[in-house]
């Protein structure tokens, strides 16, 4: 099978599994037992928290494990839920969007921040806006669908000024962009583990120092007394070393990906009622969204299934509702253009013979 779904899961690291296996059996201690099996747990957590810190230029102590990048963007909005008067950009992943539209069945004021044509939050909008009537901001750094990178550091520079605190979902732009908390300036960021070729259910939540933010749920003091529960050892160790993995290794990584863009893109160029979405902006170097005027990107998605070959249209938290893309819907493409994206999302594991073996399939299914 040829995978070109990498913005959904990457496939786990070999180096990966081989950090997390000891911590299935060998060492399965509960890390708060203060025995030596519960100590090498905590020592082994408390390396993993580092390393994830050094990729995104974070403290230690900053780091919040989760379950995976939902339940962070859950966590963060905890902080929103304190007060009542939000900043929502039209663009987010479901797991901001769905929880902040119940905020707001339950009486918090939204304003949603739309984006420009190119997938870009829209200043003008935000001129409209009372900044002076917002706590809370979510937006976020690179999209899932259309792998549009935004200038955070810009837009909170800007709402800080009003003293709006800021969250940023960065799951996407882990491990494909030089990420830094501290220079993003904002006070909340989230991370997913899965994303980076780590296991699946792991992520963080990234917070400021000081910070006031409450659990989700409640019934034990684990990290920091944010997130209850005994730690997923394995996950987390798993986590860690994809973080460091990324780091090391993240000039190669990327400036592959984005010669398997470029070779992409200008191949899909050549190909008749093709539309590259988001295609003036800055993009992740993974990333390409398209659509094909008269096709239904459900119906080609299964047709490139047949071909051995997995694509998505865009998020899959979201997908199967038969409902063109939020995200293509709030740039202004149309209904009929927006239900015929394709996204195709590279990693480690595809080649150039990958790009021109797709290129090559999709001619069949889609005649010229």
């Amino acid at each position: 099978m040829i995978y070109l779904d990498h913005n959904a899961t990457t496939a786990l690291d070999e180096r990966v599994l081989a950090a997390m296996q000891p911590f299935f059996t060998l060492f399965h201690g509960n890390p708060s037992s203060l025995y030596r099996a519960g100590r090498i747990a905590r020592s082994a957590i408390d390396g993993a928290r580092e390393q994830v810190a050094a990729l995104v230029d974070a403290a230690p102590n900053q780091i919040i494990f989760t379950s995976g990048g939902t339940e962070a963007n859950n966590l963060a909005l905890q902080a929103a839920a304190l007060g009542s008067r939000l900043l929502v950009s039209q663009i987010e992943h479901p797991s901001i969007s769905e929880p902040v539209r119940r905020l707001q069945r339950r009486g918090s004021t939204v304003k949603w921040l739309g984006v420009d044509r190119q997938g870009l939050f829209d200043s003008a909008a935000l001129e409209s806006v009372d900044l002076r009537s917002i706590a809370f901001a979510s937006l976020m750094l690179a999209n899932n669908e259309t792998g549009v990178i935004q200038d955070i550091s810009h837009w909170t520079s800007r709402l800080q000024e009003h003293n709006i605190q800021v969250h940023t979902d960065a799951v996407q732009a882990l491990g494909k962009i030089p990420l830094s908390f501290k220079d993003l300036g904002v006070q909340l960021m989230s991370l997913s583990g899965h994303k980076i070729y780590g296991p699946k259910g792991s992520g963080a939540l990234v917070i400021e120092k000081g910070l006031d933010i409450e659990p989700l749920q409640l019934g034990g003091g684990q990290e920091f007394n944010l997130r209850p529960g005994t730690e997923n050892v394995a996950a987390i160790v798993g986590f860690g070393k994809a973080a460091e993995l990324a780091l090391t290794e993240f000039k190669t990584r990327n400036d592959r990906l984005l010669q398997l863009r470029q070779q992409l893109e200008q191949a899909l160029k050549e190909l008749s009622g093709v539309v590259l979405f988001s295609e003036r902006a800055e993009r992740l170097p993974n990333t390409v969204q398209f659509g094909i005027a008269g096709k239904d990107g459900e119906m080609l998605q299964m047709q490139l299934d047949q071909k051995n070959i997995a694509v998505s249209s865009g998020s899959a938290c979201a997908s199967g509702g038969g409902e063109p893309s939020p995200v293509l819907t709030a740039m202004g493409v149309t209904e009929d253009l927006a239900k015929s994206a394709i996204r195709v999302s590279l990693g480690q594991s595809n080649s150039p013979e990958d790009i021109i073996e797709f290129i090559n399939v999709l001619k069949t299914v889609c005649p010229q």
